[in-house]
């Protein structure tokens, strides 16, 4: 038995997978998103600096959100409120030519969450960010704040923000970015604003659930829904709402996946082009009773819930 084993971890180090369930393989992309190998990455001597954080938004309110809005949502931005500090602050998905921070001239604070660095912990380098650009903006020094290094140890957002929940508006585009400039500054922006609104895709965040975004791709129409459940639980239910036939949305639409993202799973509908945010309102609301009735049933898998399980759980993309 004991040769039988090593043999089984020896081939499990050559093809470059993990020996024990969560663990990540060397040769496996590192978790973090840089497209790396894991040997080459955090697993590298002295990777463990900018240690990998599976979850960097648990805790937080509307972590589900923050998932959409870093990895999903083009435009959106979110009030916060820090400790130790009056000073307005607003989270937004993508500032200016993606900086992780901003110092305006009216002294409020910018963040953003969709960056070009990644160390490691989204929370930890946002709050370094947020840091600096609060000293920045008590010495009236304005402009862009970013991260070129790791911010090491420190405090992350958890430890910073005292939101109770997150209110979060979903914008037609990125006029935000020039709200509060006069129209000589706008007109210095309007190239990269135009750039910016042509990319994005008209998105909205249905109300009746949490952290779910319609949004309209030209040749169809997506419902993505960041949910907070533990994976495998997600997985289970899904398959035995899959099998029962009870996954439709709406007449037309096929559930096709998921995302999976800082330790999330986003499922992914396509729609039929017309449906539009308002008349998934209500399914979507039914089809959350529905899950939740599936996540409470610990009977086993039928033989058809077990395949169709293992179906879904090979539609997943990871995009962080």
């Amino acid at each position: 038995m004991a040769k039988k084993s090593r043999t089984k971890q020896r081939a499990q180090a050559q093809s470059g997978t993990a020996t024990t369930e969560g663990a990540v393989g060397p040769r496996q992309p590192c978790p973090c998103g840089s497209g790396k190998r894991y040997k080459a990455c955090h697993g590298a001597p002295g990777g463990a600096a900018d240690l990998y954080v599976r979850r960097p938004f648990e805790g937080l309110p509307g972590e589900c959100d923050l998932v959409a809005l870093r990895e999903l949502v083009p435009a959106a931005t979110v009030p916060l409120t820090i400790k130790d500090t009056d000073r307005t602050v607003l989270l937004g998905t993508l500032l200016p030519a993606a900086a992780p921070g901003m110092v305006r001239d009216s002294g409020d604070v910018w963040l953003g969450l969709q960056v070009q660095h990644s160390f490691g912990d989204p929370s930890r380098e946002m709050a370094a960010v947020l840091l600096d650009a609060l000293a920045r903006a008590d010495a009236e020094d304005v402009g862009v704040v970013g991260l070129t290094s790791s911010p090491g140890a420190g405090p992350r957002l958890q430890d910073l923000v005292t939101n109770d929940s997150l209110d979060v508006t979903v914008h037609d585009g990125f006029g935000f970015w020039v709200s509060d400039v006069d129209e000589e500054q706008q007109e210095a922006f309007a190239d990269a604003l135009q750039a910016a609104q042509d990319a994005a895709a008209p998105t909205a965040r249905l109300t009746s659930v949490e952290a779910a975004y319609w949004t309209d791709v030209t040749s169809k129409e997506h419902l993505r829904w960041v949910m907070p459940e533990p994976e495998d639980a997600l997985l289970t239910a899904l398959a035995r709402l899959h099998v029962a036939e009870d996954d439709v949305l709406v007449e037309g639409s096929r559930f096709v996946g998921m995302f999976r993202a800082h330790g999330l799973l986003a499922p992914v509908w396509d729609l039929p082009v017309g449906t539009g945010a308002e008349a998934l309102e209500e399914p979507a609301a039914a089809f959350k009773q529905r899950l939740d009735a599936a996540l409470a049933d610990d009977s086993d898998l039928t033989p058809e819930e077990r395949a169709a399980r293992s179906g879904l759980a090979n539609r997943q993309v990871t995009i962080r």
